[in-house]
């Protein structure tokens, strides 16, 4: 029996209320390269689970994980060390199955995570609240978009070239519903960011300027006189970060000025995953909390005046607005918002600030070493655990050559920008504690040959 055993004429009713003839108009918005016109080619129709298990086995083992190569890839996720003790604890039965504590009197564990998690990001970030996670750091770039809009009544937002463009793209993909107008741009291959030029482009219809820190290049910028600019023209500053190990070395954006502060928390805690999933961190001024997407846990006592805690301002919530809502994200990504606490709370300020200073001495180590290659130049001269360099010719045919040498050599701009000839040459390298100085020497010496 099926799941959901409808019939001919269910589906028919069904696609009549929504006012589609047949089910394929329901996927009129996906472009018709990426659908299937028919089974996928090479795959059976039907195999045993046996069968199935060791196919899948075969085709895992054609991956090559990080752990197993020297890896130089980041541009939003990033190999740290993740001690054994945070998979232990996730796994535990309390955690793993979990699910919304919508009863606190049967739910104050889980509820005093997600209220100590709040708190180590809203002190990380800089920001005076936080919220209990979101699903990424790109979906939490585009909330903070539309929190702008709802906050200043206006609808165009400005992007930095220096955002990461996946994140840009969400935006854009977004906004094509809300009416928001994006304006974006294209980073260029020089050591400083793009803060003037925004700084330029304020005027009285922006809702927001949105720069990420640091930027996909690996470039800091100061903040401060951005923040003053939107604050001149009642614009908002979201700031957006993807390392966020890099606030144990520089200063958070929040103290910079940045009303809304929002970022992928995956480097802490959560491993790479071959993509997800993933934890979006999300924090604001008080002053703007009531606008805030995702759920908030809140500190009370109860009857007896003991310590407790409940889910807050929940009213902002799709379960309960509905299209009202100041988000169609109605929930958090509550168990790797454990990981990043567990994480965050074994790290400890000190700790932090150690791994952060580990993660910048060994980058600039390699940065030196990988810029006396002939044909490679440092474009960043600042930088945190990742910096671009730019190669004597296209560098997305050089990482090709790299990996099939078992060198995971970075992330090619040509890759993330295509199209871009200006960047075509451009190859982001993010260097953390994992990385060895043997792993260093063996890129070097690898790029030396495929550029000679």
């Amino acid at each position: 029996m099926r799941y959901l055993p409808l019939t001919p004429s269910d589906r028919q009713a069904m696609l009549a209320a929504v006012g589609a003839a047949a089910i394929d108009d329901l996927f009129a918005d996906v472009p018709e390269s990426a659908r299937l016109s028919g089974p996928i080619d090479g795959l059976p129709m039907h195999a045993s689970e046996l069968a199935v298990e060791r196919h899948m086995s075969k085709l895992a083992g054609k991956n090559l994980s990080a752990g197993e190569a020297p890896f130089f890839i980041g541009c939003g996720a990033y190999r740290h060390h993740v001690p054994a003790s945070v998979d232990h604890l996730i796994q535990r039965g309390e955690f793993l199955t979990a699910y919304t504590p919508y009863q606190p009197e049967i739910a104050q564990g889980t509820l005093q995570v997600m209220f100590e998690f709040q708190t180590q990001v809203a002190r990380l970030l800089g920001t005076d609240v936080a919220n209990a996670s979101m699903y990424d750091g790109s979906t939490a770039c585009w909330e903070a978009i539309g929190m702008a809009r709802r906050i200043t009544k206006r609808a165009k937002a400005i992007l930095s070239g220096g955002l990461h463009p996946h994140y840009v793209s969400v935006a854009n993909t977004m906004a094509k519903y809300t009416g928001d107008t994006l304006v974006t741009a294209t980073p260029a291959l020089i050591a400083e960011p793009d803060i003037d030029d925004l700084i330029g482009m304020i005027d009285d219809e922006t809702s927001c300027v949105v720069v990420q820190y640091p930027d996909i290049l690996g470039r800091i910028a100061d903040l401060s006189g951005l923040a003053a600019a939107c604050q001149a023209k009642k614009a908002l500053l979201v700031a957006v970060v993807t390392e966020p190990v890099a606030l144990g070395a520089i200063k958070s954006p929040g103290e910079m000025g940045a009303d809304i502060v929002v970022g992928e928390g995956q480097s802490i805690g959560v491993g790479l995953q071959f993509g997800g999933p993933y934890v979006g961190l999300f924090g604001c001024k008080d002053k703007y909390v009531r606008q805030m997407p995702g759920r908030l846990t809140g500190e009370t006592v109860d009857a007896e005046g003991k310590r407790g805690f409940v889910l807050t301002l929940s009213t902002r919530e799709q379960h309960i607005r509905r299209e009202k809502a100041t988000s169609n994200i109605c929930t958090s990504s509550v168990l790797c918002a454990l990981a990043w606490s567990i994480h965050m709370t074994l790290l400890g300020e000190k700790g932090l600030r150690q791994l952060a200073a580990l993660n910048h001495a060994g980058a600039c180590a390699a940065a030196d070493r990988l810029a006396s290659v002939p044909g490679v130049e440092l474009v960043t001269p600042t930088f945190f655990n990742e910096f671009t360099l730019k190669l004597s010719r296209e560098a997305r045919p050089v990482v090709r050559e790299l990996a099939d040498r078992g060198i995971l050599a970075g992330v090619s701009l040509g890759r993330l920008y295509p199209g871009e000839d200006v960047l075509a040459n451009g190859l982001v390298v993010a260097v953390t504690e994992t990385t060895t100085a043997e792993d260093v020497e063996t890129l070097a010496a690898a790029l030396e040959e495929v550029l000679a």
